[in-house]
């Protein structure tokens, strides 16, 4: 039975051209027979990724494939009696892909051929409250594995190449007879890799990745909060046998502002203002985002009541607009006085016909 060609090149069936040719050239500079003299293994192995890259890299004959699998139209076969099956991917049914692949000795459930999604990272990003309100663009440092400069991911050491493992033949899982089945397992010399490092890079002492710091672009949309989440898609941990990279996650920290109390886009400014404003009504100046603005504090204002001015709050992270800038008046009460001063409020205390404990007197 004809291996799965996505296995072949170690990449998930939804895998992109790009990630195809990629995983290509990969396994066809490790194989090349120019590379491997004389090794009838390594040989067969890139004959076979030659022969998946051809099929796979053509958009036609990949739909035949994915349709027909390798008895399609298109790959010259057929089943038995000249029946064609539709072929699936035995790794959609969980734990039975695994059973049925050993059982039946099939060449997908290898270890060495299952793609895997990278990891996700998260990094942290201090914003001050200004930045915050009108957006930023900065870099973010993080640490991911990357191949190693020193062998070129190969974990060799630099004028060494791998070698395809003498035990398994570089097909990465050995069979063993049990009665009428053959049970295939991951080859224990090369622990499913198909090849093996006799003389590991110092650098990366044979993994072919090392941990270096990434410098990623990200831009800070304007409006965003403290705990905000920015995805940066394929930033993350680079996937493994051709799968796809995680995700980078930069978290939002938002420094507190002295001036102003955010409430969703809503931000809150608390507006001192006198007695004799508060009673007769002014027109003071107050701070916004944009810059200060003349707002009307309406007579008879009592200390807490909120005035609220449209359109100069924070900007919306989800839709377009602003929210509304909430001024709360706070009546003062001087703690010392002129001598004209005392003598005026006096002369009002004198006039004055309010009685607010009128309510507490019965």
């Amino acid at each position: 039975m004809a291996g799965d060609l996505y296995a072949t090149l170690g990449v998930s069936r939804g895998a992109s051209a790009e990630e195809i040719k990629k995983a290509y050239r990969k396994l066809a500079r490790l194989h090349h027979p120019d590379a491997n003299p004389g090794d009838k293994a390594a040989e067969e192995r890139f004959k076979e990724v030659q022969n998946a890259y051809d099929i796979l890299s053509d958009p036609e004959k990949r739909k035949q494939y994915d349709t027909f699998g390798a008895g399609g139209p298109q790959m010259g076969g057929a089943g038995p009696g000249g029946v064609r099956f539709e072929q699936f991917d035995l790794g959609d049914l969980g734990g039975f892909g695994d059973v049925f692949s050993n059982l039946f000795g099939g060449g997908g459930g290898s270890a060495r051929s299952r793609s895997m999604r990278g990891g996700d990272i998260e990094a942290t990003l201090n914003l001050s409250f200004e930045d915050s309100l009108r957006g930023a663009e900065t870099r973010v440092p993080v640490e991911v594995d990357a191949a190693c400069a020193t062998c070129g991911g190969s974990g060799a050491k630099p004028g060494t190449s791998p070698k395809t493992c003498p035990q398994c033949g570089g097909r990465g899982v050995v069979a063993e007879s049990q009665g009428p089945f053959a049970i295939s397992r991951p080859c224990p010399r090369c622990r499913g890799a198909g090849m093996i490092i006799e003389k590991p890079c110092p650098t990366c002492r044979g993994t072919g990745q090392v941990r270096r710091t990434k410098q990623y672009k990200v831009k800070i949309p304007a409006g965003v909060k403290d705990g905000t989440r920015i995805r940066l898609k394929g930033k993350g941990e680079p996937g493994v046998n051709g799968g796809p990279s995680g995700d980078l996650f930069v978290v939002t920290r938002v420094a507190p502002s002295p001036v102003y109390e955010r409430r969703g886009a809503d931000l809150v400014v608390e507006v001192p203002v006198t007695y004799p404003e508060a009673a007769l009504g002014a027109t003071v100046e107050v701070p916004t985002p944009d810059g200060s603005i003349s707002l009307k504090i309406p007579a008879g204002s009592e200390s807490g009541k909120l005035l609220r001015v449209r359109g100069h709050g924070a900007p919306k992270l989800k839709g377009s607009g602003r929210g509304d800038l909430l001024a709360r008046v706070r009546v003062t009460v001087p703690k010392k006085l002129s001598k004209a001063e005392k003598e005026a409020l006096e002369q009002l205390k004198s006039v004055s016909r309010e009685n607010p404990r009128e309510k507490l007197v019965r």
